[in-house]
This record gives C-alpha cells, structure tokens and sequence, in this order.
C-alpha cells in the first residue's frame, strides 16, 4: 500500500485521515511534515520555518484532526479544539476547503470560517449551530473573544487542544501583532501551538517567546542555499519603464498564451489599471484581476482562477502568501516586491510541491544591484533573460492605452491614480538605497503608464521630464461612459470654469500661504495673547480665593444655640440668688 510510506515515518495515524491522504494522492510526507507531526502529536510547541511549497499546511491539519479524534471525552456541540489563525481571507478559505475532505469521513468534528465578508451576527449564527475547528482571520476572531457578549466564546475554547498560527511572519507585517497578543492572553495556557512561516524574523522570534512553552524549532531547506524550492527557474529581465507592459505582451504571447500566469504589481490601483489595459491586449486569454480592497469579490476571483487551465490573474501581494493555486507556470513580478522575503513567497506560487515552475522578474538598469541583495539576503540566485521587443509594439501599446483612456474617462483616472500610488509606493521601498526615487526616470515610468499628461504631484519637483511626451488632446473633453458620473463631472467643469473652484472638499484641503514674516508676526502675537489670557485667569483665581477666605465663618448649630441660652438662664438665678453656687455647678457641668 502506497500509505505505508507515511507509517514507515512511525507515525500512526487514524483510518479517516489515512483514506484522504489516499484520495488527496498525498502518497508521502515531505520533510516537514515528517519533522512537525510527531513533534505536536507528543505534546510538543513547534516553531516552523520551511520553504514556500513544502506542505506546511498538512503539517499542522494532521496532529490537529489526530489530536481531537483520539480525545477520550466526545466533542460537544459547541467545544473549540482548535484553532487555526491566518494572514490573510484567501488563505483561510484555502485551509477550509482542504479541512473540510478530512472532515468528510469524520461526522463527529464540525468547522468554522470566520473571516471579514460577513457580518458579526452571521459568525455568531453559525457558531451557534455548532463548532470544534475554528479557521479564522485575526480581526474578526479577537472581536469575537473580547467584544461579543451574545455568545460566550471563551468559555467554549476551556478544551483547546492546539493552536496554528499559520505564516506567522506575515501576522506580524500586516500589524497584527496587538490583535495576536489580546488572542493570546484569551486562549488556555495547557495547549499545544505551532508557528509556520516561510520566513524567520525578530518580531516572530518575541512571538515565539511570549506564546510557546519550550518550543521544538523546525528548519526545513531544500539545500542550503537556496531558500526557494529546487525545481523552480528564476529568471530576471532589464528593461526600461516605457518598455514594460510591451514586453510582457511579448513575452506571454512568444511563449505559449495556453499557460497559467500571475503577474504583481505593487499598488491596488496598479492591478485596475493594467487589467483593464491587458484584456484588450491579450483578448484570448482569461484575465483576472485581484486585490485587498476587492472585499467579497477577491473570493469569486481566487475560486475561479483556481480552477481555470490556463489564463492571467493580475495581483497585489495579497496573494504572495501561502496560496495554493495548482500548475502555475509563470509568476511575473511586474514591480519588485517591497520586502525581500516578499520577494520569495511571491515566486513560491509555482513549482509547488515537486512540481517545476518559472519565476520572472522586471527591473531598470538602475535597479540591477538588487539582484546581487536578493542572491545574498534570500539566497536567490536570477539568470539573466535576454529579449527583443519591437518598437512599433512599443508603440502600439502605448497607443492602446491613451485610446482606452480618451474612449472612457474612468480608465483616464485609473491611468493617473496607478502612476501616482506606484511613485508613493516606490519612496517607500524597504531597500531604499537601490530603489531611490532620484534615479527613477520619471518621464519613462509616466510613458509605460500611457498618460496622456503629467500629473501633479511634490515629487516632481525640479525633475527631469524630457523622455514624456504629451498627447496632443484636451483632456476636459475625455467624458464618462456612465452617464450619471459624467453629468456630476460637467457641472463640476462648469463651476471651475465660472469661480475658478473645482470643488469645496479642495478648497477646505489647501491653506492660502503668506509670507514668512507675517506668519512669525501672528504667530508672536498669539502667543502674548494666550499668556495675557493666562495671568488674567490666575489673578481671577487669587482674588476669589481671597474673597472665599473673608466668608469663611464659624457656623453654630441649633443645638449649641439651646446650650448657651441655658448657660445664661443659670448665671442670671445665680446673680439673683435663686440658686446656690454648687446647684450652679452641678448644673452647669451637665450642660
């Protein structure tokens, strides 16, 4: 029997797990699946760093569903076993689906998907219903613990048995280290965690001391090297800004167009442009766009580039991380990434589990020393790929674009909205000594972009704009396909033309500069203002005090008033001789 194979691991492993694995054809466990499960199913913490395509994921879904089916006690309805936390919506589902073909041959163990997209009272819903595995995205899960009182959650996680925090180092770049932290001081402390990344960073290594109890750390490399998987090609490509999109054209119609393709961009608006702009260029092939503000449309995008054979899905890094996508041939970084460890995961979409893949990537003359910083930082090492590009598709790719641009406004707007976001994008480059905005030939960056004029922005600023050329069109005349939008935008036109005024959301935005002396003059006086209000209120402070203190007096209760009126009766009998001076005494002691 092919499964004897994970046995002959001594690993011992129940019957419904055994038959998916055979229905999965995961015939073999791979090295860190062989390295975690026995580690977490003697009881252990684990610290994981592997490889980006190693099976990471089986490697924490086995120990969890051995660890619940061998519970002496019977699950209840509503009794948390587990819970696994990802990065990222798309990898949460993705964990799902593969949880749920165990779960088909285990009726006793129910999951839950909590991710954004629904509404708090829908997760609630759901739970109610009933949950053992709980599948979550950071937010929503620690909203749920800390702030829902219409369900008791943290009763329900008493019984955990294991905690997976999945691409743990991605967690943290995203700035979930709070929400982790408050998750974490939820959870019961006799479980068992197990932290799974690609990547090692400092702010994992304090993750890993706050939340695991004498860790076990795993390290798993193919060689050591490389920290990419064995059977896949990277490759780079020197080509000026003007020139990008041309290439890329050429290159996936040159190469075979019946093939699978991610290309990423660095910006949000980057992805809606260019998808725009390669559906028409590449007509054939099926083009898809996603990204991290898509909300509920990112799911129905990553299903349906799951399943297709071939096509493009153009991306942000929300799909660098942990995403299983089958046979893709070609990941194309079409900006470099703005991390280096990014820069891995991005490639480590392909060649997946032993199978090869190919990984591109697109730089400037004044961005090559990045190749050497990956080779030494990543342990990446990129062969150069040489290519021709024809002018006249140079040419007409440019063209392309301002036509779309000057048939729909709309594509006008993503066309400067995507220029400017990759410019802001580019400042802020983590290896910002090679990608220095100063030695971006902004000209050509707006050229590959088809603008059909340059946009205003700080950045340009005593720059260079030799290599732009303007298209000779007024771009006031460019309107809206959709009528409503376009109706607004000519009544807007009409007030700039009539005041001078766009809109009053700009004019609230920008102050009137003034001269230097003046604002040194106003700001002086505000403040011989502000101290003259000042002495005012504590000259006010002393004389109520003062007068406070003249009122101040001594107040007699009624009864010390009956006292005294007593005293007085007493030395008047005395003085009259009615009483004698010790009836006076005795008297006047008992008052």
């Amino acid at each position: 029997m092919t499964l004897q194979k994970w046995r002959n691991l001594n690993i011992k492993l129940s019957d419904p797990v055994l038959e998916t694995l055979d229905e999965l054809k995961f015939y073999e466990a791979t090295a860190v699946q062989a390295a975690c499960i026995p580690l977490l199913l003697q009881g252990n913490d684990v610290a994981v760093e592997a490889v980006t395509g190693s099976g990471k994921t089986l490697a924490f879904l086995i120990p969890l569903l051995e660890l619940l089916l061998k519970r002496p006690e019977k699950w209840k309805k509503f009794e948390i076993g587990a819970i696994i936390i990802s990065p990222t919506r798309e990898l949460a589902i993705q964990i799902s689906k593969i949880l749920s073909q165990f779960l088909k041959r285990i009726s006793n163990l129910k999951q839950i998907l909590i991710v954004g997209g629904l509404t708090v009272k829908e997760d609630i819903a759901q739970l109610r219903i009933g949950a053992n595995i709980i599948i979550a995205t950071p937010g929503r899960l620690e909203d749920l613990l800390s702030n829902c009182k219409e369900i008791n959650l943290s009763a329900a996680i008493k019984s955990l048995e294991l905690l997976v925090l999945d691409e743990a180092d991605r967690l943290l770049d995203l700035g979930f280290s709070v929400k982790i932290n408050t998750i974490l001081s939820c959870l019961p402390r006799l479980r068992r965690t197990g932290l799974f990344s690609a990547t090692q960073t400092k702010e994992l290594e304090q993750l890993v001391r706050a939340g695991l109890r004498n860790p076990s750390f795993v390290s798993i490399k193919e060689t050591e090297s490389y920290s990419t998987p064995l059977h896949l090609y990277n490759y780079y490509a020197i080509t000026d800004a003007d020139k990008k999109l041309a290439f890329i054209i050429n290159f996936i119609k040159n190469n075979k167009i019946n093939l699978k393709y991610m290309i990423f961009f660095s910006t949000c608006a980057c992805v809606d442009y260019f998808s725009s702009v390669i559906k028409i260029l590449l007509a054939p092939i099926k083009v898809l766009a996603l990204h991290g503000k898509m909300k509920k449309k990112r799911h129905k995008v990553f299903e349906e580039f799951q399943i297709l054979e071939s096509g493009l899905l153009i991306c942000t890094d929300v799909m660098a991380r942990g995403i299983d996508i089958p046979e893709v041939d070609w990941v194309i970084q079409y900006d470099p990434p703005s991390t280096a460890s990014s820069f891995v995961h991005r490639c480590g979409r392909t060649a997946r589990i032993g199978h090869a893949g190919n990984a591109l990537l697109l730089l400037s003359e004044s961005e090559d020393a990045y190749i050497d910083f990956i080779k030494r930082n990543q342990k990446v090492e990129l062969k150069l790929l040489k290519f021709k590009i024809e002018k006249t598709l140079i040419e007409e790719c440019l063209q392309y674009m301002r036509n779309l641009q000057q048939a729909d406004r709309l594509l006008f707007d993503k066309a400067n909205r995507a220029a400017v976001s990759y410019i802001q994008a580019y400042q802020k480059h983590e290896c910002s000594l090679i990608f220095r905005i100063k030695d971006l030939d902004l000209g050509k960056v707006f050229m590959g972009f088809g603008l059909l004029k340059i946009p205003r922005m700080p950045e340009l600023k005593g720059r260079d704009l030799l290599n732009f050329q303007s298209a000779n069109v007024d771009v006031n005349s460019i309107s809206y396909k959709n009528k409503q939008r376009e109706f607004v935008r000519l009544l807007k036109l009409k007030k700039y033309q009539d005041t001078g005024i766009w809109f009053e959301k700009e004019k609230k935005r920008f102050k009137n500069t003034e001269a230097w002396s003046k604002s040194k003059k106003s700001k002086s006086e505000r403040q011989l203002k502000k101290n003259q209000r000042k002495e005012k209120k504590n000259s006010q402070k002393i004389k109520n005090e003062k007068k406070n203190s003249k009122k101040r007096k001594i107040v007699t209760t009624e009864e010390d008033l009956k006292d005294l009126v007593k005293d007085i009766a007493l030395i008047k009998k005395l003085k009259r001789k009615k009483i004698s001076d010790q009836e006076f005494e005795a008297a006047f002691c008992t008052n």
